[in-house]
This record gives structure tokens, C-alpha cells and sequence, in this order.
């Protein structure tokens, strides 16, 4: 992945108010806002074709970029993305700067791996029923991840993958899980394919009857 997704450059943007954004929209511009760390907030634009290439990666909404403004450069993060309710344009952009020393938190993708390999799966019929997708995780940004694999390898047929079962990387901790043991939320869970309960049961009620 070029790391040309994560550096974007932006300039500041001293026309306000709707028919403004407009205007910039025609010109193929986003219109944005930076904000945090303490700072006031700043008005920004970008090039509407970078950041449709750039939001393309999956990264690009996890991933801590580069804001280049006037020869300056500022770490953030994407918080918030409005979209055309049917064309392919992104609307407007919100980024929040970031500092090395303050912990985020941000939401970040699942990727479940090995599903295909699983016994459960491939040899007992099993299929794999998500729960969720991605998780809220709080770290310095230095720690934080792109993502966060789960492995389906050795779960069995009926177990369930919970919150307390991924493997973290080092600095990073689920904010869910802060919250109390009653928010283990199930993350994936391996189930008998459909119609083998009925089927299980038909056979057993055959067997009585015989």
C-alpha cells in the first residue's frame, strides 16, 4: 500500500457557509474540518479525487495520516465522512488531530481469518455467524492497529468467540470491555449449518418410533 493514501495534502479555507462549499464541490474539492489537541478549530479543503482514492483503503479510516497545510505537517485521524446520498462523492471530511502522548480511540476493522480452513467449517458443517465487524480500541497512536485478526482455526462447532478471546496488540485495549465483564459482547460464532438441528431431530423421533 503506497504511502500516498496516508499523506494528504490540504489547504486552508477562509470561505464559510453552504453556497461556499458548494462552489468547492464543483471545483472537484472536499471540504473539511480539523479539530482537537486543544487548538481551534480549522477549515480546510482537499482534492476530491485523492481523498476518493485514499478513502478506497480500509486503512485510510483506522491509520493515523499526514495533513500537509501551507508547509506544515499535522498528524489526525478521519472521525467522521458525509457521502452524496447517491453519487460517488464524498461531501465533507472531519479529522482530529492527534497527539504521540494522548491515547484515541477509534474504531477498527475485524478481519477473520481462516474460516476456510476450520474443521468446524470444512469438515463438520459448521459456518461462521458474525456478530460484529469491527471494535472501538483506545491506545496511543503509535500503537494503534489497521486491524485486528480472529482467528477461526481451532473454535468448535457451538463455541463462540467473545471480545475477552481476541489477541490485542501490545498498548491496545477494547473500550467495551472496559465497561464491566457483562460487556463481553460474542464477536463470531461457529453453528451447525441450517437444517441439521431439524434433521438431528427427525432422525432421533424416527428412532423412537422404530
Amino acid at each position: 500500500m503506497s504511502d500516498a493514501i496516508f499523506n494528504l495534502d490540504a489547504e486552508v479555507r477562509t470561505d464559510m457557509g453552504k453556497g461556499a462549499s458548494r462552489r468547492l464541490r464543483r471545483e472537484e474539492k472536499v471540504p473539511a474540518i480539523l479539530y482537537g489537541a486543544g487548538k481551534e478549530p480549522l477549515a480546510l479543503t482537499l482534492d476530491h479525487n485523492k481523498v476518493i482514492q485514499a478513502q478506497e483503503f480500509e486503512a485510510f479510516y483506522s491509520h493515523v495520516l499526514t495533513l500537509n497545510i501551507g508547509g506544515e505537517t499535522v498528524e489526525a485521524l478521519v472521525k467522521d465522512m458525509q457521502r452524496h446520498p447517491y453519487k460517488p462523492k464524498v461531501t465533507h471530511l472531519d479529522f482530529q488531530r492527534v497527539d504521540a502522548s494522548v491515547k484515541v480511540t477509534v474504531q477498527v476493522p475485524l478481519h477473520f481469518i481462516n474460516e476456510d480452513k476450520a474443521p468446524a467449517i470444512k469438515t463438520d458443517g459448521g459456518h461462521a455467524e458474525h456478530h460484529i465487524n469491527e471494535v472501538e480500541v483506545s491506545c496511543l497512536p503509535g500503537n494503534l492497529p489497521e486491524f485486528i485478526e480472529v482467528d477461526l482455526l481451532n473454535v468448535a462447532k457451538g463455541e463462540t468467540v467473545h471480545l475477552s478471546d481476541l489477541t490485542l496488540p501490545a498498548g491496545v485495549a477494547l473500550t467495551e470491555l472496559a465497561k464491566g465483564e457483562d460487556h463481553d459482547l460474542a464477536v463470531v460464532t461457529i453453528k451447525a449449518a441450517k437444517g441439521a438441528s431439524a434433521d438431528a431431530a427427525e432422525g432421533e423421533e424416527e428412532a423412537t418410533e422404530e
